[in-house]
């Protein structure tokens, strides 16, 4: 479930550019007023990313900056391209092309095939492990079926990273890849496929990029017609962009640099597909002009999973770990993860199955929980015990929600009772669109109470009523929608992939879990040999298990069970351990070595311009002491501690009336600016303001979170307040 199905499905369009603005926090404002030049959103797990570069392109777009057809957002997956041109179309901003990079490439692919190459464009193939078994039998090399997905996957990895054949072998143990064959011969092997293909007249899926980066290439009126169509770029996950990738952007540029990249490289999980954070890291050194906007207010999650997240990364190492966000917090605070310890893997799993019987009889929705697991075939086993449990579940990775039969039938019979209702008898007595769809899809199984069961009947079921959800959700924000309008959206949510939430637990593996999230999340089998895998065995591979693990912890909104088991089977030898990354973390696991984020707190850094002077508006930075508890004494690591200029347990000498006449007068400058309260000052800017109670504007900007702008704007009301007056609140738009 993503934070787009989870909040409004159907918000209304804003009325104007500043009111696209509304909402947003300070670095969200600046990605979204930030439309030229290059632009690099620095942004942690949970902190809006999607939110700040769909306003920003809808700002441009509604402010006139932008032209909607000369701007292409690119991003990985068709979920992710389908909710972006959503979120755009709600946002008054239709006409954007949000695409992924293979969609943008094939659509320029076909346009210019017959002219740059002659011809049709040859067949596109999508799934090449039949081609390689082929490959095999030629080359008279006999492959399992695990050794086909494996060399498939080389052959993948061999393409982004731009290796031929003949330079497979070096280029793998230069990579530090573990090869599933010789090097040798999954290099003939690939070479055979290669040749398959020419023979075929087919194409695979990275044949779309590097035959369009040939193209752009070669063809330079061609190169020069791409560019004139497309003058603004923005490419969401930059952190998991290939080599081949990257180049394919380079030449859609040219020599322009109007280019948002958003990305976090304690997200890079994907490094064994040929993604690589280096882009993203060296994107400020590629382009010294850059802003930089980091995003570190998290709004997914309650502080309680986010001090486990931040924990996980305080211990990396590495490149990515030196440029880590440290996430602050933005929601109320929740119950502290749970850590349970299982004696083997079949306990382990009815004790999750259990717990989420009692949520969901609690009222968690079911759609609101995941069981998230290193590998795919950990799943059998809580496939089994929620079925046992009696919860729904649904297999994430699994047949597309679009694809399934009863999907596929439900939507057209929605289309022929959009076209001909005037003849069904189903809709004689209904005129509302949610009657109307409860009627049509009553005669393809849905009923108003689900099945008993977990089986086929329910997954089907579950199907249809997601359906009749969506219906309802279209009606209530559309007033007035017909079926054909429903029709419409289901059309475009369909070739988008944009599937409706299925009430379901939602098993999934930590990687394809990547972009979602949940109330309640179950990560389970973090034991050494699952997490990290067994077969990490360099620095590089195990910090990426480590941001594996992040990726899972920073899925949960509210609650969070970590659990392992420490043996794999009833009666087996407890000789399996608790994972190395919950060292420190958990209670009684003794203390954790941590480090310093070099890139933690949030904010705006503007770039040394052409001429290598630096914006004369960015301040210098100046070397900083450690924050010290002005009770205890202790060093302060924690941003709202680092506020109140004291540890959390130690005890405040706050005026609770100073406090309270505070909040009264933030709630009324919040709604005249129509700002969220937090933009005005924190809880913890007056909770600080009210512990020390300053009586001048000197004491006041000393206090951390009142800055110049906030001094100058609030100041005189804030000592007024402290000082006891009444009245206060000056009436401006500054």
């Amino acid at each position: 479930m993503t934070a787009a199905t989870h909040s409004t499905l159907f918000p209304q369009v804003p009325d104007s550019a500043d009111a696209v603005l509304e909402g947003l926090d300070p670095e969200q404002r600046e990605v979204a007023t930030a439309l030229r030049g290059p632009v690099c959103v620095l942004a942690g797990a949970g902190t809006g990313k999607t939110r700040a570069i769909t306003h920003r392109i809808a700002y441009g777009v509604r402010a006139g900056i932008l032209q909607p057809s000369s701007v292409l957002a690119v991003t990985f997956t068709n979920r992710a391209a389908g909710e972006m041109r959503g979120r755009l179309r709600q946002l008054g901003a239709a006409g954007v092309q949000a695409r992924t990079f293979h969609s943008a490439a094939l659509r320029q692919l076909q346009y210019f095939w017959p002219k740059a190459i002659g011809g049709s464009l040859p067949r596109l193939v999508d799934r090449k492990i039949q081609l390689v078994a082929d490959a095999a039998a030629a080359c008279r090399v006999r492959l399992e079926r695990s050794e086909l997905r494996d060399v498939t996957a080389e052959i993948e990895w061999s393409k982004v990273t731009q290796t031929v054949p003949a330079d497979y072998a070096l280029a793998a143990a230069k990579a530090g890849r573990e090869a599933p064959r010789d090097p040798a011969e999954i290099a003939q092997l690939y070479a055979a496929y290669e040749d398959l293909k020419r023979g075929r007249s087919v194409i695979d899926f990275e044949d779309v990029l590097l035959l369009t980066v040939a193209v752009l290439q070669d063809r330079r009126d061609v190169a020069e017609q791409v560019r004139a169509q497309y003058q603004h770029f923005v490419v969401d996950e930059y952190q998991d962009v290939s080599p081949l990738q990257q180049r394919l952007l380079e030449l859609w540029l040219g020599d322009r640099d109007d280019l948002c990249v958003v990305g976090d490289a304690s997200q890079t999980i994907y490094s064994f597909t040929g993604a690589t954070p280096d882009h993203l890291l060296d994107f400020r050194s590629r382009h010294p002009g850059a802003t930089v906007v980091k995003l570190v207010r998290d709004y997914r999650s309650t502080p309680q999973v986010v001090h486990l997240a931040n924990g996980l990364l305080a211990q990396a190492s590495g490149r990515a770990a030196d440029h880590r966000l440290e996430l602050v917090s933005q929601r109320p605070a929740g119950p502290e993860p749970v850590y349970t310890e299982y004696a083997d893997e079949p306990a382990e799993a009815e004790g999750a199955a259990r717990r989420i019987r009692e949520l969901v009889d609690a009222g968690v929705p079911a759609a609101e929980i995941a069981v998230l697991f290193r590998t795919n075939s950990q799943s059998e086993t809580y496939e089994q015990a929620l079925a046992d449990a009696g919860v729904p579940y649904q297999l994430r990775g699994a047949e597309r929600f679009f694809d399934r039969p009863e999907v596929r039938k439900a939507h057209s019979s929605l289309r022929a009772a959009a076209r001909f209702g005037g003849n069904d008898s189903l809709l004689d007595d209904v005129v509302d669109l949610p009657s109307q769809v409860r009627a049509v899809l009553s005669g393809e199984g849905w009923t108003t109470q689900p099945p008993a069961g977990s089986g086929a009947v329910r997954e089907r079921w579950e199907s249809l009523a997601a359906l009749v959800g969506l219906a309802q959700d279209f009606a209530t924000a559309r007033a007035g929608a017909t079926l054909s309008d429903l029709v419409m959206e289901l059309d475009e949510r369909a070739g988008a992939q944009h599937a409706p939430t299925v009430q379901g637990v939602t098993l999934a593996s930590l990687h394809s879990a990547k972009g979602l999230e949940w109330d309640v999340v179950f990560l389970v089998g973090v034991t050494e040999g699952m997490m990290p895998i067994a077969y990490a065995k360099t620095d590089e591979q195990i910090e990426e298990e480590r941001r594996l693990l992040y990726v899972g912890v920073t899925r949960a909104r509210e609650r969070l069970h970590l659990s392992w088991a420490l043996a794999r089977s009833p009666g087996g030898r407890a000789s399996r351990r608790p994972s190395r990354f919950l060292k420190g973390l958990r209670p009684g696991s003794g203390a954790a070595a941590g480090r310093t984020a070099a890139g933690g707190s949030g904010g705006v850094e503007r770039g040394v311009g052409r001429s290598g002077a630096v914006a004369a508006a960015v301040p210098r930075r100046t070397q900083r002491t450690p924050a010290r508890c002005r009770v205890c004494g202790r060093t302060l690591t924690e941003a709202g501690e680092m506020k109140l200029m004291r540890c959390e347990d130690c005890p405040s000498d706050m005026d609770e009336g100073v406090y309270e006449r505070l909040r009264e007068w933030r709630a009324v400058q919040a709604g005249r600016s129509g700002q969220p309260a937090f933009c005005v000052f924190t809880d913890k800017t007056l909770m600080a303001i009210a512990e020390s109670v300053p009586e001048d504007e000197r004491e006041l900007a000393r206090i951390p979170g009142v800055g110049a702008r906030k001094l100058n704007r609030y100041g005189a009301d804030v000592l007024a307040i402290c000082a006891g007056q009444d009245g206060v609140g000056r009436d401006d738009d500054d």
